[in-house]
């Protein structure tokens, strides 16, 4: 029989979402064979379906589908990273999105509706937590998309230009994260926060300077602020020496939208320290 180890544990732990004695118990039972002690765990899918349902799912993969004049964005959350790599976890995200496409689905409810019953069984076979989030379909003239990893995933709409032309802007949305299309987008409460950020750490060489002055500053910040959030001003990251707007319009086109999925963006997070847990599980023990 292996030896239970403390690492052995956290591994079983993160792989299942299981408590740590759970995860002891497993392992004991199973002769320290990590293997053989997760079949048994996953033996009770129901219950551990059931069990999962209200654990935090900030982990999962980005999907993308697009043909070219349309696109869909998916997003499916799991409890751990690394069953986002996992086959099991891949084909049900794959079958996801491409029902999505194929029956136009313009939000997640039907399809979290549709595919419920393969959420359960997957729930049941990998031991955590997995949900359909969030999915969004765009259409036009042109749409392209990309995908970085399965983190990362973009739909760039344009009016005119080609499909491969949407896709570098997408690859340039996914790695610029630009908050608006156009500097008429930002919210005048945007620049004026910007502005009052600007003044407060620059006070001191505002300090005593003519009012022209500083408004001539505040106005250099402000462009920049405008630049660096808005998809048109910002510098191509494939050539920095043409911003993306004029990328777009030397090509014929128009830059009608942009969508951005990042996994688990927004969802909070617990704070997962497994020492505190183990320290309050021994306690817990010898009472």
């Amino acid at each position: 029989m292996a030896e239970i180890t403390a690492a052995l544990v956290k591994e079983l732990r993160e792989r299942t979402g299981e408590g740590m004695m759970d995860c002891k118990k497993a392992l004991t039972k199973a002769g320290g064979d990590i293997e053989k002690a997760i079949d048994d765990m996953r033996a009770s899918g129901a219950i551990k379906a059931a069990k999962k349902a209200g654990n935090v799912a900030a982990e999962g993969a980005i999907a993308v589908k697009e043909d070219g004049k349309a696109a869909v964005l998916l997003e499916v959350n799991s409890q751990t990273d690394f069953l986002a790599l996992q086959d099991d976890f891949k084909a049900f995200v794959a079958a996801s999105v491409e029902q999505a496409f194929a029956d136009k689905l313009t939000n997640a409810a039907p399809l979290i509706e549709a595919r419920e019953a393969d959420r359960l069984v997957l729930v049941g076979k990998v031991g955590e937590n997995v949900n359909i989030r969030r999915l969004v379909r765009v259409e036009g003239d042109v749409v392209g998309t990309y995908l970085h990893g399965n983190k990362i995933g973009v739909a760039v709409v344009l009016k005119g230009g080609s499909v491969e032309l949407a896709k570098d802007i997408a690859m340039h949305v996914a790695a610029s994260n630009p908050e608006f299309l156009l500097p008429s987008e930002v919210s005048v409460e945007a620049i004026e926060r910007e502005k009052a950020v600007f003044m407060s750490l620059n006070e001191d060489k505002i300090k005593g300077k003519p009012a022209e002055i500083v408004e001539k500053m505040v106005g250099g910040r402000i462009q920049k602020f405008l630049a660096e959030a808005s998809l048109v001003e910002q510098a191509f990251v494939k050539n920095p020496e043409i911003k993306v707007g004029d990328l777009a319009k030397k090509a014929g086109a128009e830059i009608v939208s942009f969508t951005r999925f990042q996994v688990g963006e927004g969802i909070e997070k617990p704070v997962d320290n497994f020492a505190e847990e183990v320290a309050a599980q021994l306690a817990a023990s010898k009472q």
